[in-house]
Order: structure tokens, then sequence, then C-alpha cells
């Protein structure tokens, strides 16, 4: 079966612009999950190791012996 040129170049191009597509599809993904890995370690970095708020505790953190 023969297809006319133009058809088999309109397919051409269309197949072409969707594989353009998946792979822009792919990278903005890829990128949209890498920020968020990088905002959550970011993230989990600054709350390990600080305390919750910006007021001193009521309590010394160390322990301190009994008198």
């Amino acid at each position: 079966m023969l297809m006319h040129p133009d058809l088999m170049l309109t397919l051409a191009h269309d197949h072409h612009r969707e594989l353009i597509a998946a792979a822009d599809r792919r990278r903005l993904l890829t990128s949209a999950l890498r920020a968020l890995r990088a905002r959550r370690a970011r993230h989990a970095s600054m709350v390990r190791g600080h305390p919750t708020g910006t007021l001193a505790p009521c309590e010394p953190s160390a322990a301190v012996p009994a008198r």
C-alpha cells in the first residue's frame, strides 16, 4: 500500500513532536523531583540539632547533678 508523501511527512512530524513533548515532560518531572528532594534534605538538616522555637527553654537541656 502506497501512501501520499505529504501524509508520510505529516505523520513523521507528528511523531517527532510527540517525542519532543515526552522528553520535555520527563525533563520537567525530573527537575521538579530533584528540587523537592533538595528542599526536603535542606529542611531536614536545618531541623536536626536545633531547638524548635526562638525562645530559650525554661529548663537547662544539659543534665545537671542534683544538690
